[in-house]
């Protein structure tokens, strides 16, 4: 019982460590943001009308289509977890994975923004899936420990090599009065689409196991590049 009191005090700690950047952020927002003066129309538009969708070029949708199949290769990172576990990582230690990853992704995101200025969106995107497809690859052949933290790491340098990508490669290809609504249908189509991947992983996982679910991710990434390669206009821009 005092050893259940004792985890209990210790995840409430976890939760009010987590509030402070929350309030950091809020406070960023309040007093160091400024929206730029903008003419405003009379009347607001609904930006969700067919005649404002079909403004949308071809370009935008095709990359919106790459960013529903692109998160069918990238299921939920819980499913790193799960492999961790599988290798003896204690339930307590757990958050350890996503802190790892999340600190590659960090690590990585500024040097590859910045050679994004420089290289064609499809060879970086590339590199990117090809970083996924050997995260994958590490963590089908084993659940060891040396294989599943190369796994992480190589999941969270693809999350720094292309999560920024993609979001100027829907600014890039939107017109300037709906940025909005096309990052809100990219990203409401990569939702659904991480979803039904979280789904499918899940289904593998309990019937298959763990390594033909990432070799399924890992064949998702493939197609993915096979989809880049095939349709190169909207990625070629820098």
């Amino acid at each position: 019982m005092g050893l259940m009191l004792v985890w209990a005090d210790d995840f409430r700690a976890v939760f009010w460590v987590a509030i402070v950047p929350g309030f950091l952020a809020v406070a960023l927002l309040v007093f160091g943001v400024q929206e730029p003066e903008r003419d405003r129309p009379a009347r607001p538009v609904n930006p969700v009308q067919r005649a404002q969708l079909h403004r949308l070029p071809a370009a935008y949708w095709q990359v919106v289509g790459f960013g529903a199949l692109f998160m069918l290769a990238r299921f939920s990172e819980a499913f790193l977890v799960l492999r961790a576990q599988q290798g003896g990582l204690p339930l307590a230690f757990a958050p350890l994975v996503l802190i790892g990853m999340n600190v590659v992704f960090a690590l990585a995101a500024y040097p590859f923004g910045r050679l994004s200025d420089r290289l064609p969106h499809g060879r970086l995107l590339v590199l990117g899936l090809a970083t996924l497809v050997a995260a994958d690859l590490c963590l089908a052949y084993s659940s060891a420990w040396a294989w599943v933290w190369a796994g992480i790491s190589l999941w969270g340098l693809h999350l720094g090599m292309t999560q920024g990508l993609l979001a100027k490669m829907v600014a890039d290809t939107a017109p300037p009065d709906l940025r909005g609504t096309g990052y809100g249908f990219f990203n409401l189509l990569s939702g659904l689409a991480l979803l039904v991947a979280s789904v499918l992983a899940g289904l593998l996982w309990e019937r298959l196991g763990a390594t033909t679910t990432f070799l399924a991710g890992a064949a998702f990434s493939v197609l993915a590049i096979l989809a880049v390669l095939a349709c190169p206009a909207p990625f070629r821009s820098r």
